[in-house]
């Protein structure tokens, strides 16, 4: 294997130009940075790892932390969209990207050493709820760390979250338009940031019509939740029209419960989702749904972390919502009198 002194001294520099260029260090001129680089790739030269680190002070490795203990999480497709968007970003780099859940006492045990024995120069925060400790563990980080979506309380300096208040209330003015007149809410885990924006989002675009929400209901996100929420509101309110769901997943199971008690959708309820996550295009009837750029989301979470790993203040950052009608909200639907 070729060495660092045959790259100096093909490209006619010191060993220490060589290495400083190698590792991307400041203040080397850039016609020695590319000798340099073409004679790593003349040679084929290889940076060892361990000598890189010690130059640059970087291990090569960034975390994506959940707060979660299902050992399915990153498998769900939001998730699954989301890694793919981080990965995409990364590959532009040398980074190495570590997945862990930590809402259990064994998962904040093992990020705390990841912090503190410096295996990563980076971390990424998803799905914090309420008081979270993993929030006040990135403050005590002394290293880079992104949120994915805003945490219930304060406002980190660095994150990358969608507009969830905006994207619901695109879904109520819908139901408005079309005439529904008696919508109800599945939301979320209530003690979230994006369950509370995404109920305030939809209440407002209701009242700013003057029409008012029935009832809530909590699904947490998920379709088994969605399901029996919707049973719930329908036992409550057996005229409700409308039913705006903080997930696709949660609307799936709305979908299916409706199905279940002889409700026609689009006809006797029109339902919206959240996420417009592929499976939204299959559901019986199709679903409506608020569309967020979920890959997109990971994909700036990794480019702001690797912005500031490099130094550099990136700014928060939301990105817009919109609503994509499918069958499940066609208007026309004749809502039971």
């Amino acid at each position: 294997m070729p060495t660092l002194d045959e790259v100096a001294e093909r490209a006619g520099v010191s060993r220490t130009a060589a290495s400083r260029a190698i590792n991307n260090v400041p203040h080397v001129s850039r016609a020695k940075r590319d000798a340099v680089e073409r004679a790593v790739r003349e040679l084929g030269y290889v940076p060892n790892p361990t000598a890189r680190a010690l130059a640059t002070r970087k291990v090569g490795a960034v975390v994506l932390a959940a707060s979660s203990d299902e050992a399915g999480l990153f498998a769900d497709p939001f998730f699954a969209e989301v890694i793919v968007g981080v990965s995409a970003a990364l590959e532009q780099t040398d980074l190495e990207l570590i997945l862990l859940l930590a809402n259990t006492p064994r998962g904040r045990e093992r990020l705390q050493q990841m912090i503190r024995s410096r295996r990563a120069d980076g971390i990424m925060l998803m799905a914090l709820r309420g008081d979270d400790p993993l929030g006040r563990l990135a403050e005590e980080a002394g290293m880079p760390v992104v949120f994915g979506g805003l945490p219930l309380t304060g406002e980190p300096r660095w994150y990358v979250d969608a507009d969830n208040r905006g994207g619901a209330r695109l879904a109520a003015e819908h139901f408005v338009r079309t005439g529904r007149t008696r919508p109800v809410m599945i939301t979320g885990q209530v003690n979230t940031r994006v369950s509370v924006a995404r109920e305030q989002g939809f209440a407002e675009g209701l009242t700013l019509a003057g029409v008012p929400l029935l009832d809530v209901a909590s699904g947490a996100f998920q379709e088994e939740g969605g399901s029996e929420a919707m049973e719930q509101l329908l036992d409550a309110h057996p005229q409700l029209d409308a039913v705006f769901a903080a997930s696709d997943g949660m609307a799936i199971g709305a979908l299916q419960t409706l199905r279940r008690r002889g409700r026609q959708v689009p006809e006797d309820v029109s339902v919206i989702g959240f996420n417009d996550l592929a499976g939204a295009r299959h559901t019986n009837p199709p679903l409506a749904t608020v569309h967020q750029p979920v890959r997109a989301l990971g994909h700036e979470m990794a480019r702001m972390l690797v912005s500031a790993i490099d130094g550099q203040d990136p700014s928060p950052l939301i990105l817009p919502t919109r609503l994509t009608v499918r069958e499940s909200a066609a208007p026309g639907g004749t809502a039971l009198r």
